[in-house]
């Protein structure tokens, strides 16, 4: 065994690449709302570009800086990221946009604190993990990982922001369960979900729309359904090969705002099955390259903090896809690399440098 300095370039390869791809889809399935909107087809564009560069220079940054830092100021980190995820709630300091509070402007640009508590709570969950590992079976160390988790999940939800803060709860779950966490709680866990499922549905009764919408979207064509309607109108002419690139029909105004949430479907259209397949099969290659970090991580906070991180991206890649092509009820999660989103992009490329910079300290053992 010996220490292995070189990052894993596998994993900036695929990374690079569908940025590249998202970038073009971005263009490609904003440029007719841009246009309309903004008077300027590249509008997104250059934003993504901007993003694309920051969060790429930020990466490659964070590769280098020691993930054992994070550690070290895990709890500052946190604390800081809740105050904005506080400051969010405050009129006239959060923005609202479609229906929700959650994000905080400077100047012609904004962020979404949310998305960087992704990052920090999977860091505290990692440290508290590595801290107490023998103890995962006392019961008041995980009671204060679950109290933590439901309370970040709370906050999240006064903007409100479900998908984002079952993205924040599922990767929690996934970390907890791999530390060896006894099943019994994920019982309880399982059982409080579905008791605040329920009670988030009866208090917003859109979320039961939506619900319908899932299991019939014709019981209701020009509401609730309508977004997954039309992406399935945007997937089902794609066939083998799709109908080119930039020849989307969907996106003159028929899929709302088509580079975020349901970009997948224009790719789908214009790239066809088996340009979606090419995309599937790098998200696949990126989380398996990121899974062998993981494991082969040397010290127990990498190897839950790569994970962790990969998780987010997993569960983002799987809800959004799952609700473009109709199987999950619509919940408002991006695509990792490939939506338009400063905040979602950036943070994403942030959590790749930091999974680079584990896989430069790694034992080598028979992943390579």
């Amino acid at each position: 065994m010996e220490k292995n300095k070189r990052m894993n370039l596998k994993i900036l390869f695929t990374t690079l690449l569908l940025v590249t791809i998202g970038t073009i889809m971005v263009y490609s399935s904003s440029m007719i709302w841009s246009e309309y909107k903004f008077n300027d087809r590249q509008f997104y564009l250059w934003r993504q570009l901007i993003f694309a560069s920051a969060g790429i220079l930020g990466m490659i940054l964070v590769a280098n800086i020691d993930y054992r830092l994070y550690k070290k100021h895990a709890t500052k980190l946190f604390v800081v990221t809740l105050i904005l995820l506080i400051l969010v709630l405050i009129p006239g300091v959060g923005m609202v946009r479609g229906g929700a509070r959650s994000w905080i402007g400077i100047g012609s640009f904004s962020i979404q604190p949310s998305e960087f508590m992704k990052i920090a709570i999977v860091v505290l969950v990692s440290k508290y993990l590595s801290d107490h590992y023998k103890d995962v079976e006392k019961t008041k160390y995980i009671l204060f990982l679950l109290a933590t988790i439901l309370f970040v999940f709370g906050i999240i939800m006064l903007q409100p922001d479900f998908g984002t803060g079952m993205v924040v709860v599922a990767t929690c779950v996934i970390i907890l369960f791999v530390a060896g966490v006894n099943i019994k709680y994920f019982f309880y866990m399982a059982l409080m979900g579905a008791g605040g499922i329920a009670l988030l549905i009866i208090s917003a009764p859109y979320r039961l729309k939506r619900i319908f919408a899932y299991l019939d979207p014709w019981s209701d064509p020009l509401g609730a359904g309508f977004q997954i309607i039309q992406s399935l109108y945007a997937i089902a002419p794609g066939g083998l090969f799709g109908v080119g690139l930039f020849n989307s029909r969907q996106k003159y105004f028929y899929l709302p705002e088509p580079q975020t949430d349901f970009i997948f479907a224009i790719t789908v259209e214009e790239l066809g099955f088996i340009g979606a397949a090419i995309i599937i099969c790098l998200y696949t290659w990126f989380f398996i390259e990121c899974l062998k970090t993981s494991i082969s991580a040397k010290d127990l906070f990498g190897k839950f903090l790569s994970l962790g991180i990969t998780a987010i991206i997993f569960i983002q890649v799987f809800i959004n896809i799952g609700v473009v092509i109709g199987l999950l009820p619509v919940t408002g999660v991006t695509l990792p690399f490939l939506s338009y989103g400063g905040s979602s992009l950036t943070v994403t490329l942030l959590g790749v440098g930091i999974i680079l910079n584990i896989s430069r300290d790694k034992v080598n053992v028979y992943l390579e």
